[in-house]
């Protein structure tokens, strides 16, 4: 065990200590955040992501209760003074398996413990898929360094290392897919957040110091890309704060799918409507927009309409096949540019991890990864996703450029605040910190560590 990985479950036992017996044996994991290096929010449509596993990390600590009430303790992270706590009975989360929706509403219906939904929503999802329920009850408590709101996933990294380490503690064996896609219910079904699938994944299987491939359709993980020693991806701050639940991440998100749904009607593809949800028989794209080559996607273009009313919409093509979404009648859809984002940035990724490949990156080679990050960056702005802030730092490390190791950098995630990836050779390091301190709140993330099924659930008595 590292020093810091022992000083972390020093202080995870210092917040739980009021709340565990120490007798008792503890079950404790770890995930780590991500920075979303190429992909973003293109992967709920199919796209190949590039993700790099973080340093900071979130660790879980469960044990039995002999009450019947299930007690959550967290101290999150620096962005929340002292300690938060909620109890309530086991009995009140295994009601309502069968019934994730109500779950959603009596989790969240108070906003000062909504909070809770994150872990209580994992003893659920482990009920609901393994067949595991302690309802003697059981304490969890989680300890994080990865920073609230920054787009680094902080969510899903406390949902992975509860998950993990509740399924330890039911001697249930997992492998890091089916953790990270049970990890990615909790927070769609009960939390009610409308994230993709890359941030899950990354904070199970990620490894150290390489960029996590995962083609997003549903869960497809392929060889990792490894970032040659001259290379080196930093995330800077903006200090604006990003939430994947966010109307702008969302709007974008329907708008999207509405895109898919007015292309397959185009294609004449046969469709039917079931509880609100399109089923759509596509033997051409299989569901997913990234699977559409630009070229033929130009095609298409000028019959997307720029902007529909979700009213519009419903009229004419009752409803598209998210399950996780929901369209606003009197909401404005901007879906011709939320269309064409996947599309065009799956062929960036896949450009980007092909010139990786190259067993020499030249200086060539290295400006035309950071002109694919301008790209993505540019498109994500086009989508209504950007801010003052990210593009201030991102039209900084286009300023300084290569002349100073800077190559490359685009808004990460959900967009609309959170972090920028910014690629440059690694002496570039003093740059990227003048520009967070300048620019940002000063946080750069730049250090890489496993995901939590590469990390052995640890057992202290």
């Amino acid at each position: 065990m590292s020093t810091h990985y022992a000083k972390q479950i020093e202080l995870l036992h210092q917040l739980a200590q009021p709340f565990i017996d120490v007798r008792q044996p503890r079950h404790i994991a770890r995930a780590p955040g991500r920075l979303d290096v190429m992909g973003g929010i293109a992967d709920y449509s199919g796209s190949l992501v590039l993700q790099l596993p973080l340093d900071v990390a979130a660790y879980a600590l469960v044990q039995p209760r002999r009450d019947g009430q299930a007690v959550i303790v967290s101290g999150a992270s620096h962005d929340l003074a002292g300690v938060s706590v909620v109890e309530l009975p086991i009995a009140e989360i295994y009601r309502y398996v069968a019934d994730t929706s109500a779950l959603h509403q009596m989790l969240t219906a108070n906003p000062s413990t909504a909070w809770a939904s994150y872990l209580l929503g994992v003893l659920a999802i482990v009920a609901q898929n393994a067949n595991l329920f302690f309802y003697d009850g059981i304490t969890i408590a989680i300890h994080s360094t990865v920073p609230l709101g920054k787009g680094v996933s902080s969510s899903a990294a406390i949902e992975v290392a509860t998950m993990r380490a509740i399924l330890a503690l039911g001697a249930y064996e997992i492998d890091g897919r089916t953790l990270a896609i049970w990890s990615q219910m909790v927070e769609n079904r009960i939390v009610g957040a409308p994230c993709g699938i890359m941030d899950q994944m990354t904070s199970a299987c990620g490894v150290a110091n390489q960029l996590l491939a995962l083609r997003c359709q549903p869960a497809e993980l392929l060889s990792p890309v490894e970032l040659p020693a001259t290379l080196k991806v930093w995330g800077i701050d903006s200090g604006v704060r990003h939430a994947v639940s966010g109307a702008d991440y969302t709007t974008v998100r329907v708008a999207a799918f509405m895109g898919y749904r007015i292309l397959s009607s185009l294609e004449n593809m046969p469709t039917t409507i079931t509880d609100g949800v399109a089923a759509i028989q596509d033997h051409k794209w299989f569901g997913y927009l990234a699977n559409m080559n630009p070229s033929e996607f130009m095609q298409y273009y000028t019959q997307l309409p720029s902007a529909i009313d979700g009213e519009s919409f419903i009229r004419h093509y009752q409803a598209t096949h998210d399950t996780v979404t929901h369209i606003r009648p009197h909401q404005e859809y901007p879906v011709r540019q939320s269309t064409a984002h996947p599309i065009f940035e799956h062929h960036r990724v896949r450009l980007f991890a092909t010139i990786l490949q190259h067993t020499h990156i030249d200086e060539e080679r290295a400006q035309l990864l950071g002109e694919l990050m301008y790209q993505a960056h540019s498109s994500y702005s086009a989508c209504g996703l950007g801010v003052d802030a990210t593009d201030a730092i991102v039209a900084r490390v286009r300023a300084l450029g290569p002349a100073h190791g800077l190559y490359g950098a685009k808004i990460t995630g959900g967009g609309s605040g959170g972090t920028v990836a910014v690629l440059g050779r690694p002496d570039a390091q003093v740059h990227v910190q003048a520009i967070a301190d300048a620019l940002g709140t000063g946080m750069v993330f730049s250090g890489s560590s496993d995901g939590a099924i590469h990390v052995p659930v640890t057992v202290v008595s």
